[in-house]
């Protein structure tokens, strides 16, 4: 059903070369006004990236009952936060959606269970990423909710059936981290640079090893993974992005790691690009 699906998209012509997929791990929303190593990497992946027809971000601050995709013509910049200075709440990051687009996405799911939505906008793990990356705000995008209520194999299920996608020049980014444990940030040691906790250490390179071996499906028990991915997944949210992405991966995909470094001993910023 994908392939006749996006093979009826004349305006979207296959192109020689898939686009990439990114998972980014967008940490703190200060990130998107402060210019530091996070920020300068994401601002000079964005020169090198091929330009995308539209994006369509998997972030992990949009959870849903079913999963949507946004069908705005415009799409509103959420600050969806507090207690950060007034000058990150200033930020607007206006671009437009793809309406067309987000009805094919609907199509390409077989399950038909992927629905538009007109409330959403876009959320700071997707605009806190796309300033840097894009800060033209000139290429249409979509946000894509997660389930919260579903599997991990999912999730990762979701992912597959958007992979023909990549051939259209759809950039497909998932927004999460992936040792997010808030409640455990050392906040005295928040400026120290890579401060981690042997827990989140050993639980980001399990993850890491999975993703080089290209053993993903071992990532979707990761409950039971022992004591150090418990602390760094307290939650899914942040986590579940990273599963649309290696749904969407080939076997010959190149993997490049980039931010590999901690934030205040439990968060993680460590990002994979596929292609």
């Amino acid at each position: 059903m994908g392939e006749q699906v996006l093979n009826d998209l004349f305006w979207l012509k296959d192109r020689a070369e898939e686009m990439p997929v990114l998972f980014v791990g967008h940490g703190s929303p200060m990130n998107a006004i402060e210019d530091n190593e996070f920020s300068q990497y994401w601002k000079n992946l964005g020169r090198q990236l091929p330009k995308p027809e539209a994006i369509l971000v998997v972030s992990a601050h949009w959870l849903t009952k079913g999963t949507l995709v946004t069908a705005n013509s415009t799409l509103e910049t959420i600050h969806d936060f507090r207690g950060f200075p007034k000058a990150l709440f200033d930020v607007e990051y206006n671009v437009k959606g793809n309406p067309i687009l987000a009805n094919e996405i609907t199509l390409l799911n077989e399950h038909q269970d992927i629905h538009e939505d007109l409330t959403w906008g876009l959320d700071h793990g997707a605009w806190s990423i796309l300033c840097h990356l894009f800060p033209e705000a000139n290429i249409p995008v979509l946000q894509l909710s997660i389930d919260y209520y579903k599997s991990p194999e999912y999730h990762l299920e979701i992912g597959k059936q958007l992979k023909a996608l990549r051939k259209k020049g759809v950039l497909i980014i998932g927004s999460g981290n992936i040792v997010h444990n808030l409640s455990a940030l050392d906040w005295h040691n928040m400026n120290k640079d890579n401060y981690a906790f042997d827990w989140a250490i050993e639980s980001n390179e399990l993850v890491k090893q999975a993703i080089l071996n290209r053993s993903f499906t071992d990532l979707l028990d990761y409950k039971n993974k022992g004591v150090s991915m418990q602390y760094a997944v307290p939650t899914p949210d942040h986590y579940y992005p990273l599963l649309y992405i290696l749904g969407l991966t080939n076997s010959s995909d190149n993997i490049h790691i980039f931010n590999d470094k901690y934030v205040g001993g439990s968060l993680s910023m460590t990002s994979y690009l596929f292609g």
